[in-house]
């Protein structure tokens, strides 16, 4: 089977569920990332780890969102100032949050915290995060407010 074609994202594994970062270079999606691993390391969030930073691989599967790392990057972040770390990461994910950084429609106060997009024919609640603004809290706000994986 070949691989999908890769896009600039980042991910990560955020308990049952990965969150996909997006956003324009320079964004954040590595920082972001990187906050929540930590947030996880200081106990704020059970578990996270990483999936893909810089380029990933999505796949839809059965009506869910896959999100794997781009070979050449697996287990790779960028930590700016510091250059390139290797982090342990899951190598599938299925994608429960989209992020979007520095996004046109991000608005301060959203009549509704979170949106849907279309990712691949799949819908995902999606948090639009305006430039400025610090996405972490928000990010966290909406992992609260997405119910929990069913099976």
């Amino acid at each position: 089977m070949t691989p999908s074609p890769t896009i600039h994202a980042s991910a990560v594994l955020v308990g049952a569920r990965a969150v996909l970062i997006r956003g324009p270079s320079g964004a954040g999606k590595s920082r972001l990332a990187l906050a929540l691993i930590e947030a996880a390391q200081a106990a704020t969030l059970r578990f996270a780890r990483l999936v893909a930073d810089d380029r990933v691989h999505l796949e839809p599967v059965h009506a869910r969102l896959l999100v794997r790392p781009a070979d050449a990057l697996r287990g790779l972040i960028e930590v700016r100032g510091f250059g390139i770390r290797q982090l342990p990461f899951e190598p599938v994910a299925v994608v429960g949050l989209v992020v979007d950084l520095q996004s046109a429609d991000g608005e301060r106060l959203p009549a509704a915290a979170l949106h849907e997009t279309d990712v691949s024919g799949i819908r995902l609640p999606r948090l639009a995060v305006a430039s400025g603004i610090e996405p972490m809290p928000m990010v966290l706000a909406a992992l609260q407010a997405i119910p929990p994986v069913s099976h």
